[in-house]
């Protein structure tokens, strides 16, 4: 990696100005993404619906090329990833890249890292750095805990980006609809989309996902990689790095000419040195003391010397040592004989280590055997549970019913037949018997012949070809009152049966 070669301003930053730098790099090198990115997207996008259009089911060419977002992110990481350090590959060198390079980290993010919302920051990770095992799972930790919230809120941010423009490119349609057309439009476009929508539509559906996905993605991955690219930039100080790289570039070019000059002394004062070491070698001579040049000749009294030497170190001042009076209780406490040998109490280590493992994961283990232990036991408690959830309605009342037993014929005296039922008591007889009588002048008058079972309403409406208007209204309130006795249970009053008799009897001329 050759830091001094990077393309980018190398500095601290905060996680979104990160993700803003990565997307500047998507910008800068737009041609170099996007060219790759449609070539290999749009066969496979032709491929798919063909393949879904022939087994009926578009929708799943949808659904494969939403799936195989990750990788298709490989295209726009490949290009940054090599532009930001002053390399960008050709259009060539991408797509041959995407047949040998990060494919088995890949299996992983088209699986159960699927959902996974940090994936624009762990993919850098997995492709770029070419870690396995537990040393990839450590540089998951270290790089991305610090960000891991950046990363799944820039996720977030990203889905609603392409929901809305895949929305979007659905209804610039019908900005080309004039206003007077567009509610028919609009009910005929919701038919079409949700009732049976037809194959255009469903195609036209993935090509929305697939437009959007296409512009949002690159500028998703990148965000991604400017984290990445930020992290560690703070943990292992790339910009110090590249700082100190440029000054001994410069002081070694400045440097340069006295690094001649001194090796060119160096080479003039070798063979002088080299004659001096062959020279043999001369005693050196005993030079004089220099302290009677200082001093003078005279003579120093050794033992007065040593009296004020000593004097001198008697002095408090100079002294290091002092001594220093304190009162302490006469019966002192006896000290409690210490153990002689420490006991080893390694192995309380195993316990500590399980305690946090509990202390930290506690919680979800106890989740996982909650749900577990409900999953074991879901026949025993799911049909109590249904039964309790589910409302019980009270039961209805047994309607009491009687059959209406009338004879076959009509009697000679309708009216009179009718209000010996309703003497006895036996109201519905009555006005069944009146219902019945009416419908037989009805079907005369009208010259019709009215099926056997005819309801009330084929009743009405054969009714309407009776000649005389008021003749079609007394059929239909002798229809309406037998309909509220029938099924609403509504009697009428003593005077409006009476009313209603005497109207029957007198239009459609019934013997009194």
């Amino acid at each position: 990696m050759r830091l001094e070669q990077m393309t980018v301003h190398l500095r601290s930053r905060s996680a979104w100005e990160a993700v803003e730098l990565g997307t500047a790099l998507v910008r800068r090198h737009a041609a170099a993404i996007w060219k790759p990115w449609l070539l290999v997207t749009v066969p496979l996008f032709v491929a798919f619906n063909a393949a879904a259009w022939a087994i009926d089911s578009i929708w799943l060419a949808g659904l494969l090329m939403w799936w195989l977002k990750p990788a298709f992110d490989r295209i726009p990481l490949f290009v940054i990833s090599r532009a930001t350090f002053g390399a960008t590959p050709s259009v060539r060198d991408t797509l041959a890249a995407q047949l040998r390079w990060g494919w088995r980290p890949l299996l992983h993010y088209l699986t159960w890292r699927r959902f996974s919302p940090a994936r624009s920051l762990y993919l850098p990770i997995d492709l770029l750095e070419g870690v396995q095992g537990a040393r990839l799972r450590e540089r998951r930790r270290v790089l991305g805990s610090a960000v891991y919230g950046n990363a799944a809120l820039l996720t977030l941010v990203c889905i609603n980006f392409e929901i809305a423009l895949a929305l979007a490119s659905v209804a610039l349609v019908f900005l080309f609809v004039p206003v007077e057309y567009l509610p028919e439009t609009m009910r005929a476009a919701w038919s079409l989309a949700i009732e049976q929508p037809p194959w255009w539509v469903q195609v036209g559906s993935n090509l929305a996902g697939w437009i959007a996905t296409s512009v949002i993605e690159p500028f998703f991955v990148g965000a991604g990689f400017g984290l990445y690219l930020n992290r560690r930039t703070q943990i292992e100080a790339w910009d110090v790095e590249i700082a100190f790289r440029k000054l001994r570039a410069r002081l070694t070019a400045v440097a340069a000419p006295f690094a001649l000059v001194l090796a060119l002394l160096g080479a003039g004062l070798a063979p002088a040195r080299a004659q001096e070491a062959q020279a043999p070698a001369t005693p050196a001579k005993q030079e004089a003391p220099t302290l009677p040049a200082v001093f003078g000749d005279a003579r120093v009294d050794e033992r007065a010397f040593s009296k004020a030497v000593d004097q001198a170190y008697r002095d408090p001042l100079l002294n290091s040592k002092s001594k220093q009076v304190t009162w302490e209780k006469r019966d002192k406490p006896k000290a409690k004989d210490k153990p002689q040998t420490q006991r080893d109490m390694s192995w309380l280590s195993g316990f500590g280590t399980a305690f946090a493992f509990i202390a930290e994961w506690g919680l979800w283990i106890l989740v996982g055997g909650l749900v577990a232990i409900l999953l074991l036991t879901l026949r025993h408690w799911l049909p109590w549970m249904r039964g309790s959830l589910r409302r019980h309605k009270p039961l209805p009342v047994d309607v009491e019913t009687e059959a209406l037993q009338l004879p076959e014929i009509l009697p000679d005296n309708v009216p009179a037949e009718a209000r010996r039922l309703w003497a006895q008591g036996k109201p519905r007889h009555a006005l069944a018997l009146l219902y019945r009588a009416s419908v037989e002048t009805m079907a005369k008058r009208a010259e019709v012949a009215l099926p056997p079972g005819a309801t009330e309403s084929e009743c009405l409406r054969a009714s309407r070809r009776m000649p005389d208007g008021e003749d079609r209204s007394l059929f239909a309130r002798m229809v309406r009152v037998w309909q509220y006795a029938a099924y609403a249970q509504q009697l009428p009053a003593q005077e409006e049966f009476d009313d209603l008799l005497s109207s029957l009897q007198q239009r459609y001329r019934w013997a009194a």
